[in-house]
């Protein structure tokens, strides 16, 4: 194990804090004045962990901090204290949580086994609306760029391609005929592939689901992963978020796609470097109790 002295860990921990409560000022802002955002709210409504859940700052498993008296890890959960030293405790926490561990990992490594596929242009958000009253869509306070009719003649126009069960799962009755799969929870490690935007948005739940384990470098780089990829869902959505700054993507042309398959690569690439940093994590922990990897 790595052992942390006072002044290490908590030189982290203020640098970990500092980073978040930038990446979070807005949204913190907004909710203390009680306004919305159809953008940056997505990170903290869907995926539920709050700004001071973020901030808490965990050196991950196989990490010791040293001065265990002044760490408030020694009161938090999955933690333990031997010999003036507090780490993950990491056998209680996959004694608690190793069934979810054994599926994520497997989601993981079979999602970044895959070629990525760039064909699906961001149409899961127009699926999401596909002929809906104005008043039934998700973001109803903010008009359709195209129109409520337009933008059912994007849909009735395309081939829908989506690939992602929690994006699917939210197409109108109408829509969902219309995609070439029927991806469910359980054959979710079957469909994911790192093309994916919301599979790259995920990695932030499942860095988030795995703390203390995790380390929050790691939950830190993946939350700032999927707020910029939620940027581009939002900007190649039908909405009309100019208001916001946000520039539309208009999927609908081809130099729109062009440019909604260029970003959606590179975020492919981030994901996938990150993808492989949180199974690496994983077998961490893994290694600190003895078992094999995956196991």
């Amino acid at each position: 194990m790595r052992i942390l002295d006072g002044p290490e860990w908590r030189a982290a921990t203020a640098a970990h804090e500092a980073r978040v409560d930038a990446l979070t000022a807005g949204h913190r802002a907004r909710r203390s004045d009680g306004r919305k955002h159809p953008v940056e709210d997505f990170l903290f409504t869907y995926y539920g962990w709050t700004p001071g859940r973020l901030r808490r700052w965990h050196p991950g498993a196989g990490v010791g901090l040293a001065e265990a008296a002044q760490a408030p890890h020694r009161d938090w959960r999955f933690y333990r204290v031997d010999a003036e030293v507090v780490s993950v405790d990491v056998a209680a926490f996959l004694e608690a949580r190793g069934d979810t561990v054994r599926f994520v990992r497997d989601l993981l490594e079979q999602t970044a086994s895959r070629p990525g596929r760039f064909g699906c242009f961001g149409l899961h958000e127009w699926a999401m609306v596909y002929r809906l009253a104005p008043s039934d869509v998700r973001h109803s306070t903010w008009p359709l760029r195209l129109g409520s009719d337009g933008t059912d003649a994007v849909v009735d126009s395309h081939q829908i391609a989506c690939s992602h069960f929690d994006a699917y799962r939210f197409f109108t009755t109408e829509a969902a005929p219309r995609n070439l799969m029927a991806p469910t929870r359980t054959s979710q490690a079957a469909y994911e592939q790192p093309g994916c935007l919301h599979a790259g948005m995920d990695l932030y739940k499942w860095a988030m689901k795995f703390s203390p384990a995790v380390g929050s470098d790691l939950s830190a780089d993946a939350f700032e992963l999927a707020r910029d990829i939620r940027e581009l869902d939002m900007r190649a959505s039908p909405y009309d978020l100019r208001e916001l700054g946000y520039e539309p993507v208009p999927i609908e042309t081809a130099e729109g796609k062009a440019r909604y398959v260029e970003e959606q690569r590179g975020f492919s690439e981030r994901s996938q470097a990150l993808r492989s940093r949180l199974i690496a994590a994983i077998d961490t922990g893994m290694t600190v109790t003895g078992r094999p990897a995956g196991a």
